[in-house]
């Protein structure tokens, strides 16, 4: 499968006409992320620290790099790759992979494929370095360090092609790279000459295919297969109006989004989509921008339900001298198929469904306020359960452990009581709690429950529960928290936990 690989830089133009690095912040200092072309001719580069850069160039400018934002504009720029091949996947930090396989004669050849290429990244003052090969690894290989352009054809021709090319065209990790220079292991023929069994013997124990140079050769030539990741655009349901004239009174605003709602809905019915996620952008005329953001506990695409929602979000809006257009956008859809009505049950059925509750409850009280507790696998009671949204499917949380049976009500926080028993470790004979005595009919137990040893300190006591009968017939959960000789503290102390049924 042929595939191009292209390395993309900073915008051209006036940046290079000083120099000009980006910086992040790490323990030791400033550290460099990216130089320009001026930079890098006053010697600065990337992994250098901003220090020992200004000893070089004292006039070197700096600025924050945005990864996030860099990540951001390479997705936007996969997309737009698309043109020259059905697919494409990130590499990042500033690299992409496009599938080319049967379309260079589109173009009229792979050199004229590369020249489009080309073209097109200096129309938009993009630095660029391309090459097309049968393996992803080989066009990535070709691309960092072989000649800009480079064309292979054929998988038997990458050995060949690429046999003098550093160790580092093997995208290995850095302390990889360094151990084969040690070894004098300078370039890719080097390692092929060599022999497989060496190489095994020296890193049998990595795994990772960045950290073990056998498993990026056999990617390279095409001998494994390299999974790829495809960067798949997604179109976001949005609808807007532009209003001839700005609107000031709530009224009118109630219509537009009324207006707004309802083509959502047809937009999202297109889709065989359902909205979990809504922006409302009301752009006034001064330029200023409001935002209402509302997030729905299951997928709707129910105008009348949206429209009564976000009836809640503008009371506070402030519309200054009038907006002029009113943006609604999905910005999370789930699959919502579509579903045939029944007339007649419709017209006999009445009320509001457990979504449209919910919904109305979290506008009106705040996300937090709106939850339902979930089993969670954890042996100790108190942290038994979490509580998530309420329509949110319950998690696997280690496959549910299989609980003992627990009290029906749990107190909110274990309550001390004095026991009588006839050995330190035997079964409890009387308790005292609130107040009252009451005398042991019944044990059952322990049930031993160790401490979470990742959460608790190493002073942390073992529990042994009981569950206990007295002699009116009422039943309680207590446990004895510590045992004697633990040398974790002094005497076990007791304490009720729970009440049965």
């Amino acid at each position: 499968m042929d595939r191009w690989r292209m390395v993309t830089g900073k915008q051209a133009g006036a940046l290079d006409a000083q120099p000009l690095v980006l910086i992040a912040d790490t323990a030791h200092g400033p550290q460099i992320e990216a130089v320009n072309r001026a930079g890098a001719a006053a010697g600065a580069h990337k992994g250098m620290m901003l220090a020992d850069a200004r000893t070089l160039c004292p006039e070197i400018a700096t600025a924050p790099s945005d990864p996030a934002g860099d990540l951001g504009f390479l997705e936007t720029l996969a997309i737009w790759a698309q043109r020259w091949g059905p697919w494409s996947a990130l590499d990042p930090p500033d690299g992409l992979l496009v599938d080319v396989t049967a379309v260079a004669h589109l173009f009229g050849g792979e050199n004229r494929l590369l020249a489009d290429v080309q073209q097109a990244f200096a129309q938009r003052q993009l630095a660029v370095r391309t090459a097309i090969a049968p393996t992803a690894g080989a066009a990535w290989a070709l691309a960092h360090h072989g000649r800009d352009g480079a064309i292979v054809e054929g998988a038997e021709a990458i050995e060949r092609a690429l046999a003098d090319l550093p160790v580092a065209a093997l995208r290995l990790d850095q302390d990889v790279v360094t151990v084969l220079r040690r070894l004098g292991l300078k370039r890719l023929g080097e390692i092929a000459t060599l022999g497989r069994d060496a190489i095994q013997r020296r890193f049998r124990n990595r795994k990772s295919p960045a950290a073990n140079p056998l498993v990026r050769l056999d990617q390279l030539l095409g001998r494994v297969p390299e999974p790829l990741l495809p960067v798949v655009p997604q179109q976001v349901p949005l609808v807007q109006r532009r209003l001839l004239e700005p609107i000031r009174h709530r009224q009118l605003l109630d219509t537009v989004v009324t207006d707004l709602a309802g083509d959502m809905a047809r937009e999202l019915e297109g889709q065989g989509q359902g909205a979990r996620r809504l922006e409302l952008g009301l752009w006034r005329v001064d330029g200023e921008v409001v935002v209402r953001r509302l997030e729905l506990a299951a997928a709707t695409r129910d105008p009348a339900h949206i429209v009564r929602l976000f009836a809640a979000r503008l009371d506070d809006v402030d519309a200054g001298f009038g907006i002029e257009m009113l943006r609604l956008r999905a910005s999370w859809a789930e699959p919502l198929a579509l579903a045939q009505d029944d007339i007649e049950t419709a017209a006999e059925t009445h009320g509001t469904s457990l979504a449209a509750c919910i919904d109305r409850l979290t506008v009106r009280l705040g996300a937090q306020a709106v939850t339902r507790p979930v089993p969670f696998a954890s042996h100790i009671p108190e942290r038994a359960q979490r509580w998530q949204p309420p329509l949110e499917p319950e998690a696997s949380s280690q496959g549910q452990l299989a609980f003992h049976a627990r009290p029906l009500k749990l107190l909110d926080s274990p309550e001390s009581i004095a026991v009588l028993y006839a050995t330190p470790d035997g079964y409890p004979q009387r308790f005292r709690w609130r107040g009252q005595v009451h005398e042991v009919a019944r044990v059952e137990g322990p049930e031993r429950i160790a401490p979470e040893w990742w959460r608790e300190r190493g002073g942390a006591r073992l529990r042994d529960y009981y569950r206990i009968e007295d002699e009116a017939g009422r039943r309680y959960w207590i446990y004895r928290l510590g045992i004697i000789g633990d040398g974790r503290g002094g005497p076990p102390d007791w304490y009720l936990h729970g009440l049965c049924a």
